[in-house]
């Protein structure tokens, strides 16, 4: 098995996924294109929600993906749609068949888990490269830190990095976490400051770099017009609430073995498909 220059971090449950409703098959197909057409050989590390993994988020804020659904079965005749288990088993399985290692970790949700393992990619001087339609990841690009996005649309994976960070917001990705804190997020349950939309939440962002220096600036001195100023200073308890809930933690127990970076086996790849 030979050295590579990177490794591919997967998110599995958001590609169980068709729209909104569980969807085993769609499961498959991205794994089919991620396989076939993206990284051949280059090592994979498939990582799964832990037991229990939303609760320190909804500790600090209850609201925190308060309305996620499980996932369910459809058709009942499937033998893969049984319930949220017994189908994440089966994927499970699939994933080791294809001689990909499956990470879960209990207390810690996958993102969290990603974003360790991640840094722990780039210590060995690799690139991490993380499989993933979650937007929460932007926070993490940069050059030794890509993102692979399936595009439900178009139905291919898309590699989004700096460059493209630059491109769509005119600064680096530094800003991001600060980006999403201002802004909120009504998927995940998380409430973002009332009257701020993305152009006030952007160009403040870009001013300042980060949410830290925003209201540190606010605490002292004018940052713009009244109500921005206002609403910083009322919201601003929200904002660090805000900011604790949306960071992602990289510093999840969990080890990476030193053959998790090596080229992968892929010979299983067809017979598992």
């Amino acid at each position: 098995r030979k050295s590579v220059s990177r490794v591919y971090v997967l998110d599995v449950h958001p590609l169980c996924y068709r729209g909104s409703k569980p969807d085993s098959s769609e499961f498959l197909w991205w794994m089919r294109a991620f396989l076939r057409r993206i990284v051949l050989d280059d090592p994979v590390i498939a990582v799964f929600d832990g037991e229990f993994g939303n609760d320190y988020r909804r500790k600090i804020l209850p609201s925190y993906k308060a309305g996620r659904r499980k996932f369910k079965p459809l058709d009942p005749s499937f033998k893969w749609t049984r319930g949220l288990e017994a189908s994440f088993s089966r994927f499970q399985c699939f994933l080791r068949q294809c001689n990909i290692p499956v990470v879960k970790v209990d207390n810690a949700e996958a993102d969290d888990v990603i974003a360790t393992l991640a840094r722990q990619v780039n210590d060995r001087s690799l690139k991490a490269v993380i499989a993933s339609p979650d937007k929460d990841f932007k926070q993490l690009v940069s050059e030794n830190v890509e993102l692979l996005i399936p595009f439900a649309d178009l139905r291919r994976w898309s590699f989004y990095t700096v460059k493209d960070y630059v491109e769509q917001h005119k600064c680096e990705p530094v800003i991001e976490l600060g980006l999403r804190c201002l802004l909120g997020d009504a998927a995940d349950g998380v409430p973002g400051v009332p009257g701020f939309g993305r152009k006030t939440a952007l160009k403040l962002m870009r001013k300042h770099g980060s949410l830290e220096n925003l209201l540190s600036a606010a605490a002292i001195r004018t940052v713009g017009k009244p109500y921005i100023q206002d609403a910083l200073k009322e919201h601003s308890v929200l904002l660090e609430k805000n900011l604790e809930v949306l960071s992602l933690r990289r510093d999840i127990n969990v080890e990476l073995p030193v053959e998790w970076c090596l080229s992968r086996d892929k010979s299983n790849d067809l017979a598992a498909l």
